[in-house]
């Protein structure tokens, strides 16, 4: 099984196909969360596209990387991310948050082939993943396993258990990704309930930090790239991102945490990514098999 390593041009460009899943997904369903979803995209399609060894066709192959977003509630970023890299027909996401599709508004393993674990109560995931990396050390499986989370989710008191769990375990087949926008649904996080230093706390838990641009793709890859070479200790890449990013009006704005564009908002963000949601049905109606190819679905 290998790893996909896309060149930066062709991350670029699934990334904006991503952008465009997330704010149609939310224009026709009408419901969802907007902010981190668009915050996630550029790391998550990095992940996704560059980083994990998975065969989507092979659910359950023994040597498969291992994923989990803690965050569950960034589902239209998750079902894109899954349906781009083809674990299900683009079609699929037509499906969103109806009861005729697969694609609750938080990911259920029981109904979306490809997930793990069911998610959506934060503060869990990291301590999952922890039970992920430990037993797949124990097996002898050389995987590695990513956890996504939130920075208003390091709130949570659960996440500091399972950080001195995977430090002294030295589980180095971990990798933690938190999207750092700064925001939650209340706020600004410094006001809501500091964190900060966030990366000093994670040192402290003799952790590896690596602090990037979440948005760089480049910085992106070098930062998944030292989180492999780094042994003894599991590692966390602190992606400072902007809640929104890619639509203007919703950029750093904690307003958009969990509301979806109306459908004026949503043609004005999907004209600023190059498309319409004429454009965007089209293409996914005419979709319905799976394809990873980096310019396949291409439209203007």
């Amino acid at each position: 099984m290998a790893r996909l390593q896309f060149s930066l041009d062709e991350l670029r460009e699934r990334a904006l196909f991503v952008r465009r899943d997330i704010i149609a997904l939310l224009a026709r369903s009408q419901s969802g969360h907007s902010g981190g979803p668009l915050s996630s995209t550029d790391f998550g399609t990095v992940l996704f596209f560059h980083e994990l060894s998975v065969n989507p066709e092979r659910l359950d192959d023994p040597g498969r990387d291992l994923w989990h977003f803690s965050i569950g509630h960034v589902t239209p970023v998750i079902y894109s991310l899954m349906a781009e890299r083809g674990y299900f027909p683009l079609a699929d996401l037509l499906g969103f948050r109806q009861f005729h599709g697969h694609l609750q508004g938080h990911p259920s393993k029981h109904d979306t082939p490809g997930i793990e674990v069911s998610s959506g109560s934060l503060g869990q995931g990291l301590s999952v993943s922890c039970g992920m990396a430990y037993g797949s050390r124990h097996d002898g499986n050389p995987r590695w396993v990513y956890c996504v989370m939130g920075d208003g989710e390091q709130q949570e008191g659960q996440i500091w258990e399972a950080a001195m769990f995977a430090a002294h375990y030295k589980l180095d087949n971990l990798c933690g990704i938190i999207d750092y926008n700064r925001k939650q649904i209340d706020g600004d996080v410094q006001d809501v309930m500091g964190i900060a230093p966030l990366a000093d706390k994670w040192r402290a838990f003799n952790w590896h930090v690596i602090d990037v641009d979440g948005h760089d793709m480049k910085a992106l890859l070098h930062a998944f790239e030292e989180a492999r070479r780094t042994k003894g200790k599991p590692s966390v890449i602190l992606a400072r991102t902007v809640m929104g990013k890619g639509i203007s009006y919703m950029e750093d704005d904690y307003r958009w945490h969990g509301v979806p564009p109306n459908a004026e908002q949503a043609e004005k963000a999907l004209q600023e990514l190059g498309t319409s949601l004429d454009a965007w049905t089209r293409r996914l109606e005419g979709n319905k098999a799976r394809s990873v190819l980096p310019s396949e679905n291409g439209v203007s």
